[in-house]
């Protein structure tokens, strides 16, 4: 894990692509897009139906790594409203033990809107917690500090002839009301089964507006990584 100062706070990133708020004891992941698999088989791709079992994994590990007392998720839990109905028992059996043991919350997002809650936890369209709004698109105009998901940003760039594409978090730099810094910042996808968008698409640039900076970041050998993205200045 790597310490991230965001939101006039303390946060860590870990290599998982997970974000620990150590004030609020809280996990916070984005898209895990459970039973992804089971959908596309539905409809006639054979992908392994497992990535359920995988992505819950890491998620019990990340809340071993952390000391976690609450998890937050930000959208896009299952990959459609049905998903929670196919969980196999497995699977099934290690998401109840995980919302038993923390305090477990669900925001919805554009896959899951009619999720319901049958699997444990509670739902919510959106939270505010701290003065840090939590949701699962970023609002292009929001001037507090936010933390989302939607886009699975992913670090593209070459070094040294090599190309290199890596989850990330992107953050942005702005000046809040009264001229105090803020920012917002979208996760990068948890799931097993889940790609990525380039994250200096102009999408992802444009849903982070306004700004100053925009900068990607990633866990590398034990320290932060910043890549800028987007300069007002520049």
């Amino acid at each position: 894990m790597v310490p991230l100062s965001f939101a006039g706070e303390e946060w860590l990133l870990t290599e998982g692509r997970a974000l620990y708020w150590p004030r609020e004891r809280a996990l916070l992941v984005a898209d895990l897009h459970l039973e992804k698999g089971s959908f596309f088989a539905r409809h006639g791709q054979p992908i392994p139906p497992y990535d359920s079992r995988e992505t819950l994994e890491r998620v019990a590990l990340a809340i071993r790594e952390t000391g976690a007392r609450r998890v937050i998720t930000l959208g896009d839990n299952f990959h459609d409203s049905d998903g929670s109905a196919r969980l196999e028992p497995h699977a099934a059996g290690m998401l109840d033990a995980l919302t038993r043991a923390v305090d477990w919350v669900w925001i919805t997002g554009n896959h899951d809107p009619d999720m319901n809650v049958h699997c444990g936890g509670t739902l919510a369209e959106e939270l505010e917690i701290g003065g840090v709004i939590l949701r699962h698109r970023a609002h292009k105009g929001e001037t507090r500090p936010e933390l989302s998901g939607h886009y699975h940003p992913r670090l593209q760039i070459k070094v040294r002839d090599r190309h290199i594409r890596r989850p990330c978090a992107v953050v942005s730099a702005n000046d809040g009301p009264g001229g105090k810094p803020t920012g917002r910042m979208i996760l990068p996808a948890f799931g097993a089964y889940t790609g990525g968008m380039n994250a200096a698409d102009p999408e992802i640039l444009k849903a982070l507006q306004p700004a100053e900076r925009i900068d990607a970041v990633v866990p590398a050998k034990g320290k932060l990584a910043r890549f800028n993205l987007w300069n007002r200045a520049a």
